[in-house]
C-alpha cells in the first residue's frame, strides 16, 4: 500500500510517500479498514517537528484521524461487518501506525460508524476535535444549560465544534477571532458574541458582555497568555479548561483569588496510556456525535482537501495558523 512516512523529526519535507506492506489482522477484535481520508491535526505537526512519543519508532505513519470502509474483520468482531463505513481517532503518535495511508488496523471497540450524511473527508476531519471539545465542555467543564461560555479561537478545528456543542447544551457563547471572515463563520456556527482579539481587550469585552461577572466556563484552545486572560474573564467559582501546558508566566494568583476550577484536556491520554475502557468511552462520544450529524445538529467545516501525496504541503498550511476549520488528506 501507499503511505506517507515520517523519516526523521524536522520540517514538512521529512514526510515522504512510499510503498509499504499492507497490514494484516493481528487479533480477533481488529478491523482492517480501507482508508478513504485522514484528518490533519496540530498534534501531527508537533510530532513531526519534535519526534514521536515512542523511541526507535521511525519511520512512522502519522495521522490520528481516519475514515474508511471495513475490508476484513477478526473472528471475534461483533459490532461491524465487511463493507461498514467507520471513523475513528487511533494511532499516529509513533506507536500504532496512523492514517496517512491506504489501510489501517483498529480494534473494533475504538471505532464508530460513520455518520450516513457526511462524506469520508468530513468524517476523517472530525474525531479528534469532536472528542476534545466534548470532553472539555461536558466532562471537564460540566457544562449545563443557561451557562455563559468563552471559546478561544472559535474558527479553528476544535473551536468551531466547541461552539456547536456548547449551543447544543443550551449555553450562550462568545468567541475570539482574527478577521471579519472568521466572525461570519463562527456566527454561522452559533456564536452569540464575537470578539476581535487583535484589536480588542478580550477580558474587558467578556466582562462587558457578562455585566462584569465573567463567563461560567472558559475554554482555552490557544495557551500562553490566553490562559491567564481566561482566568481574568471567568466568574468567581467558574471553570477554565485548557488544551495546553501553562507557561512560566501564567497568572495563577488570579485563578486562586477567583476560586476557579482549572482542568486540562488531552484526549490522546487514553491512547498513549493504552487505557482500553477510556478509548471505548471516546468511541461512544463519536457514536453520539454521529447521531447529531445525522439529525443536522452538528457539522464539520473543511477548508481544504489534498491528496495523500501532498501531506507535507498540508502540514505547511496548518502551521501558518490561519486555518478555518479542518484540513484532510484524501487517501483513496
Amino acid at each position: 500500500m501507499k503511505a506517507v512516512l515520517m523519516t526523521a523529526a524536522g520540517k514538512p519535507e521529512v514526510l515522504q510517500l512510499q510503498e509499504v506492506p499492507t497490514p494484516h489482522l493481528q487479533s480477533d477484535r481488529q478491523l482492517l479498514v480501507r482508508l478513504k481520508a485522514a484528518g490533519v491535526n496540530p498534534i501531527d505537526t508537533k510530532v513531526r517537528t519534535r519526534g514521536t512519543f515512542y523511541p526507535n519508532s521511525l519511520p512512522a505513519i502519522l495521522g490520528c484521524d481516519g475514515a474508511g470502509v471495513v475490508e476484513a474483520i477478526g473472528s471475534a468482531v461483533q459490532q461491524f461487518r465487511v463493507g461498514d463505513e467507520v471513523y475513528f481517532c487511533n494511532g499516529g503518535l509513533g506507536g500504532h501506525p496512523g492514517n496517512y495511508a491506504e489501510y489501517a488496523l483498529i480494534d473494533e471497540r475504538f471505532a464508530a460508524r460513520k455518520p450516513a450524511n457526511v462524506s469520508f473527508a468530513e468524517a476523517a476531519a472530525a474525531p479528534l476535535v469532536l472528542i476534545t471539545a466534548w470532553e472539555a465542555l461536558y466532562d471537564r467543564g460540566r457544562l449545563e444549560a443557561g451557562r455563559r461560555v468563552l471559546v478561544h479561537a472559535g474558527a479553528g478545528g476544535v473551536g468551531h465544534v466547541a461552539i456547536q456543542l456548547a449551543k447544543l447544551a443550551g449555553a450562550t457563547v462568545c468567541t475570539t477571532v482574527s478577521s471579519p471572515e472568521k466572525a461570519k463563520f463562527v456566527q454561522q456556527m452559533g456564536a452569540d458574541r464575537v470578539i476581535f482579539y487583535k484589536e480588542t481587550d478580550v477580558v474587558q469585552a467578556v466582562l462587558d458582555w457578562t455585566d462584569g461577572e465573567g463567563v461560567d466556563l472558559a475554554f482555552d484552545t490557544v495557551g500562553g497568555a490566553e490562559l491567564s486572560r481566561s482566568f481574568a474573564a471567568t466568574a468567581i467559582y467558574g471553570d477554565v479548561v485548557t488544551l495546553l501546558a501553562p507557561d512560566a508566566n501564567t497568572d495563577w494568583k488570579t485563578a486562586r483569588d477567583r476560586n476557579l476550577r482549572v482542568s486540562y484536556e488531552l484526549m490522546l491520554t487514553p491512547m498513549m496510556q493504552e487505557m482500553t475502557k477510556a478509548q471505548q468511552d471516546q468511541a461512544k462520544i463519536l457514536q453520539q456525535c454521529a447521531r447529531l450529524f445525522e439529525q443536522g445538529q452538528l457539522k464539520i467545516h473543511l477548508q481544504q482537501t489534498l491528496p495523500l501525496a501532498e501531506a507535507a504541503q498540508a502540514h505547511a498550511m496548518l502551521e501558518t495558523g490561519t486555518m478555518t476549520g479542518k484540513l484532510v488528506l484524501i487517501t483513496d
